[in-house]
């Protein structure tokens, strides 16, 4: 399945990554690699994955993608998730990674304040 992403800089200077489409083996290299780009070229700015519009994330690519995520903020709290569906924190959770850790509260979605009243009242934003 074909992921799609459209990248935004808002007035400070941070970068929104609007995914769409499905996250799966794939695509997950690519992504990986266009993010550290991204990382490096703006070391300072904080990157904010929008999860809003992908419709399918493949068990194979999530290995990936949580890999990702570690690699990028191992040095400093760069990346951050947003509006991350209640099946994708399933399909995160098989794999030991805490999304909530990540999760850009202010663009939190109802359904994120619902998963956090299912699997935790964690009603603050986390970093890795």
């Amino acid at each position: 399945m074909a992921m799609k992403a459209q990248i935004h800089t808002d007035s400070q200077g941070n970068i929104i990554v609007h995914m769409s489409g499905g996250l799966d083996y794939e695509n997950s290299l690519p992504l990986r690699l266009e993010l550290q780009e991204l990382s490096k070229k703006n070391p300072t700015c904080t990157i904010t994955l929008d999860m809003h519009a992908l419709d399918f994330v493949g068990s194979s690519g999530i290995g990936i993608f949580v890999e990702t995520l570690h690699i990028l903020n191992k040095n400093r709290d760069q990346v951050k998730l947003s509006n991350v569906k209640t099946e994708f924190l399933k399909v995160f959770k098989l794999y030991n990674f805490d999304a909530f850790k990540l999760i850009e509260e202010q663009f939190e979605t109802d359904e994120t304040e619902n998963l956090h009243q299912k699997f935790g009242n964690r009603k603050q934003t986390y970093q890795v």
